[in-house]
């Protein structure tokens, strides 16, 4: 009976393939396997790509219709880049995969005992399951920090942040005193990882080159932008020569670094350190921490530190043996990964393609291998002509470690158009430094204030 009902979901659920399109029996393809991927990132992208032409059928399942290129998402926040350049279509991404299909749908919750999720267009069963949820920003249960400060790991966060920026620089022009405007021109970026170090040099090139231009009522001398980490160096997860490089490409920008400091609040105008220093600003943009976005119906018993799911060796779900997660979702906890893999795009395309292995391993009866994370190393950007760069024993930094940061990310875009929409963009900014259009689409409007809450808790 339960038979019945999962094989009456899969057919509400999947289309049946148009015969133009397969040349298999309708009726035999049934019988082939469902995989069942939630997620379209960089994770769920290699294991649809990895099962093409195999047999089994593959549904993804994400909110957005595209996958977003999320290394860029902060020259979308400041207008350099529009925001297609760096999205792309998962039904023309996957085209020609013929047993490829995709749901526009939110995943609800996790049925493992019935081999089925609950999404916001119903139910749908599987045979296997891969959990590519990515990750969202931590902050830490602080619902004030939450509400005022701006996060930015999605395409429309980038967007309302360009407009946040873009609506306070105009603010600022309609007030007549430097005390008026202070709040409005003083940019604190909390997080001194990647994205908080490319960030803040974007935004101190865009006051020492745009800022003048479009904004001659302003003196650029009063725009200051704060890189602010509770740590005591900027870009912790790479080298010490790294962060050195790093931290000399900010200061030689004009930008003030603030480490070892603790955020003990924002209100909207004020951030707050526990040393008792504070900072008016209307801009505070947090990228501190993420965590992972675990789907209901996943055993708590099995999530861990930094809400990512507990893995075996190959991915699969503790407790599970037809359910996988990857990417910054998923925690392979072993000897020489204590506190699972970093969540960088390469660790999840890689299990992206393990998992597609291990699947098809399973289905055809034969032995699974561990999965083995191989390191190509890691890339920062800090502005124009400056970059460090750790690719295994190799660590240096200035312009040629940032040709090579515009050589892979310009080559990690999908699609030849965003490719070429995305290196005239950047060859226009190097030559005019005067790139990107800047314009506030649609205005930001915060949301009600919310009730006070307690600080930062003393761990994060």
């Amino acid at each position: 009976m339960q038979e019945d009902k999962t094989e009456a979901i899969r057919r509400i659920s999947i289309n049946p393939l148009p015969q133009k399109l397969n040349n298999m029996d309708q009726k035999d393809k049934s019988k082939f396997p469902l995989v069942v991927i939630a997620g379209g990132g960089f994770g769920g992208l290699q294991v649809a790509a990895k099962l093409k032409d195999k047999p089994v059928e593959v549904l993804m399942v994400d909110k957005h219709n595209y996958h977003t290129f999320q290394p860029l998402l902060y020259q979308v926040a400041i207008g350099s880049l529009e925001a297609d350049s760096i999205a792309f279509s998962l039904r023309k991404n996957f085209a020609g995969q013929k047993n490829f299909r995709f749901r526009n749908a939110e995943i609800t919750k996790v049925n493992p005992d019935k081999n089925t999720i609950d999404t916001t267009i119903g139910e749908i069963a599987y045979d296997f399951l891969v959990i590519a949820t990515g990750s969202t920003t931590n902050f830490f249960g602080n619902k004030e920090i939450q509400h005022f400060a701006m996060p930015m790991k999605s395409i429309p966060e980038a967007l309302n942040l360009r407009s946040l920026i873009l609506q306070n620089l105009e603010e600022a022009v309609l007030l007549n005193t430097k005390e008026e405007r202070e709040p409005y021109l003083n940019f604190v970026l909390v997080g001194a990882g990647p994205t908080g170090v490319e960030l803040a040099g974007a935004l101190a090139e865009l006051r020492n080159h745009i800022l003048p231009k479009d904004y001659p009522e302003l003196e650029k001398e009063h725009m200051t932008v704060y890189l602010v980490d509770f740590q005591p160096r900027v870009l912790g997860a790479m080298s010490e020569q790294a962060s050195k490089g790093a931290r000399g490409f900010l200061k030689e920008l004009g930008v003030e670094v603030l480490v070892s400091e603790k955020v003990e609040s924002y209100d909207g105008s004020e951030i707050k350190f526990e040393n008792g220093k504070s900072i008016r600003t209307k801009n505070v943009i947090w990228s501190a921490g993420v965590t992972g976005i675990v789907p209901d119906g996943i055993s708590k018993d099995i999530v861990v530190r930094g809400n990512r799911i507990k893995t075996d060796s190959i991915s699969r779900v503790e407790g599970s043996s037809n359910i996988f997660a990857i990417g910054d979702v998923a925690a392979m906890i072993t000897d020489e990964t204590p506190k699972g893999h970093p969540g960088v795009a390469q660790v999840a395309i890689q299990m992206g393609n393990h998992v597609a292995k291990t699947i098809m391993q399973l289905i055809n009866g034969e032995p699974t291998e561990p999965f083995k994370y191989f390191d190509k190393g890691s890339l920062a950007t800090i502005g124009r002509n400056k970059a460090v760069a750790d690719l295994g024993k190799l660590k240096f930094q200035g312009f040629f470690a940032w040709l090579i940061w515009m050589f892979v990310h310009l080559v990690s875009l999908l699609g030849f158009r965003n490719k070429v929409v995305v290196f005239i963009n950047w060859t226009l900014s190097y030559l005019t430094y005067n790139g990107g259009a800047r314009l506030i689409v649609r205005r930001y409007v915060s949301d009600a204030v919310p009730p006070k809450t307690d600080p930062l808790p003393k761990t994060g």
